[in-house]
């Protein structure tokens, strides 16, 4: 019987059960329960992965209902929004990576967020001292807030490729919102972490700091807010969000934020208008791709350095035999990859359509080629390292320029992975920026708005070359989320993303090297201790990844190590022998992830 096929037995006998794993009682019975979270599932028929149970349900709703790969993340996304809101939601956006199964073709949408049409390079600066703005004040204003992407997204990828409506794939998120959800651990810290920020703004205040201090662990949180904002955008579309209502409700916050009246901290105001929000639109832009160990790896283009950056990573590692037996080596390898196409990735890239990015000779293999001979099997090399010369005359070993400073960690997303029962698949990775934000909500609306104009760099980085990265009007930051599809023959193969800032790199990066090379499967490469070095002279670490004969080679190398608690949060898909699909997500870091399947089968 054909995986269609039982699909739609499965589906007839009513097998499959509530749409909603983890519904507390109505009645409140014996009080509510966290959904469970499984970090492996393997099936037939669709799957979906992302790091949150209730979020997983709905994009499964979605599939059992006969909807795509694309309406499975929408509806995933919009519950992310409600019970993932300090890493996604509509006041933010996001790279969408499409494989549509009956062209064989990938595509991607570029959802990133804009700068007012009056920004300048000196957005960030102090207008008094010309200097940067610390970043905790540049941050929680104002001046940090992009014109939302994420929902015109949503809206661009059901229209191409879904077959249900905005106001369909909306429904299991508004009542959700509505109904509530189960505070877990990470929801808890996470709010805690940010508390002095949402104290400041009644808006977020009133929704996360309910009784003046963080939901406790077990406790249902209600937005209702947010179910009444989503039914308003369910029922007119996204106009009343760029156009309408809230689009005059956005920009009246971002000029003039909201503060409580006690507050002591200085909130600057933003020039955010109603003109960017209707002004805004989705560009879909040409996918990258690497060919790699017999693969084609694809990911997003610019302005996301995503796809670029791995890419280059690859083409360097192609050049070395990487063998699951000297994981050391392997390991030293990756790290001075990862440095080089970092070095790369913060000369060359940024808004595609504002600077040139020569993205095509970043791709190139003769480029990674020369770039390889600086890599030393014997010793790490000094960090930072120079940016190549992507200029198409390319030597068995070049020369570099002046060395360029490391980039910083930073930011948090969320990454969420999709197939259906006819071979689509999508790679969506999401973010409103840092954890929490601005910390500013919108009054009466539910959502917080980002702050993804920090991702700009304030002043040059460059030295006497370009800053590729600098503010402007209309532009779109450079981002590092990495959302990534690997086909094997033209079939899809594998396809995930993690958040995580400029670790998203790393993070996508290793969990290809785990999983191609080093003979892993797919949940092992994605539980694996992780190390991301980002051209910096330390290399972060995880607790687990220190302490082992592995990383004393390493350092007997010359790497030095920072332990970091946490890199990365995978979700992926991988796909088997005869109709099978294994959703993968984490099974520790954030508390877990949680991976479903349409029809269960033995693994």
């Amino acid at each position: 019987m054909g995986a269609v096929a039982v699909t739609a037995t499965v589906l007839a006998a009513g097998l499959l059960g509530p749409a909603h794993a983890g519904d507390a009682d109505p009645q409140g019975r014996g009080g509510p329960k966290e959904p469970p979270k499984t970090p492996v599932a393997v099936g037939i028929g669709g799957a979906v992965s992302t790091v949150d149970a209730d979020a997983t349900a709905a994009g499964l709703r979605m599939l059992r209902r006969g909807g795509t790969a694309v309406d499975a993340a929408v509806a995933a996304a919009a519950a992310l929004g409600v019970t993932e809101p300090f890493s996604a939601g509509i006041g933010g956006g996001g790279f969408f990576v499409y494989y549509d199964a009956a062209s064989g073709t990938v595509s991607t949408l570029d959802g990133r967020e804009t700068a007012p049409a009056t920004a300048g390079a000196d957005l960030l600066l102090d207008p008094e001292a010309g200097e940067p703005l610390p970043f905790q004040e540049a941050r929680v204003s104002g001046l940090s807030i992009g014109t939302p992407g994420t929902l015109q997204t949503w809206d661009d990828a059901l229209d191409r490729w879904g077959r249900f409506s905005l106001r369909t794939t909306l429904q299991p998120a508004i009542r959700l919102a509505r109904s509530g959800f189960v505070v877990d651990e990470t929801f808890h810290s996470q709010v805690e972490d940010n508390a002095d920020i949402f104290a400041d703004f009644p808006a977020s205040a009133e929704l996360f700091l309910p009784d003046g201090a963080p939901p406790e662990v077990g406790t249902k949180l209600r937005n209702r807010d947010l179910a009444d904002t989503y039914k308003l955008i369910a029922k007119h579309g996204t106009d009343v969000f760029y156009s309408g209502e809230i689009a005059e409700e956005i920009a009246a916050t971002v000029q003039a934020p909201p503060v409580a009246d006690d507050a002591e901290r200085v909130v600057r105001s933003g020039e955010l208008s109603v003109d960017d929000l209707a002004g805004y639109r989705v560009i879909e832009r040409e996918p990258t791709l690497v060919e790699y160990d017999g693969l084609e790896v694809y990911g997003m283009g610019p302005p996301s350095s995503g796809g670029s950056t791995v890419g280059e990573a690859l083409n360097i590692l192609e050049n070395f035999e990487l063998d699951s037996g000297d994981e050391a080596s392997a390991l030293h390898v990756y790290l001075e990859a990862s440095a080089l196409a970092f070095a790369d990735r913060n000369r060359y890239v940024g808004d595609p359509d504002v600077i040139d990015v020569p993205l095509a000779e970043l791709l190139s293999q003769g480029f990674a080629d020369e770039r390889a001979c600086e890599i030393d099997p014997d010793q790490a090399a000094p960090k930072p390292v120079a940016p190549g010369s992507p200029d198409g005359d390319y030597a068995p070993c070049g020369e570099s320029a002046d060395a360029a400073g490391a980039v910083p960690g930073g930011g948090s997303t969320t990454h969420l992975t999709t197939a259906d029962r006819w071979g689509n698949v999508v790679s969506y990775t999401l973010t409103i920026e840092q954890t929490g934000g601005s910390g500013i909500t919108v009054p009466g609306r539910g959502f917080l708005l980002n702050n993804e104009l920090t991702d700009f760099n304030a002043v040059p980085t460059q030295g006497d070359a370009p800053d590729p990265n600098l503010p402007g009007p209309g532009k779109r930051p450079r981002s590092s989320m990495s959302p990534t599809i690997v086909l094997d023959e033209g079939e899809p193969f594998l396809a995930l993303g993690s958040p995580g800032g400029a670790t998203i790199i790393t993070t996508v990066l290793q969990t290809l090297l785990n999983r191609i090379d080093l003979g892993m499967d797919l949940p092992d490469a994605v539980a694996a201790p992780r190390l991301s070095q980002r051209n910096g002279a330390v290399t972060n670490a995880e607790p687990a990844a220190l302490g082992t004969p592995v990383a004393a080679e390493l350092e007997e190398l010359g790497h030095v190590f920072s332990e970091t608690a946490e890199i990365g949060a995978v979700t992926g898909i991988e796909f088997l022998p005869r109709g099978r699909m294994m959703a993968v997500a984490e099974p520790e870091r954030r508390g877990g992830g949680s991976a479903g399947v349409l029809v269960p089968v033995r693994r």
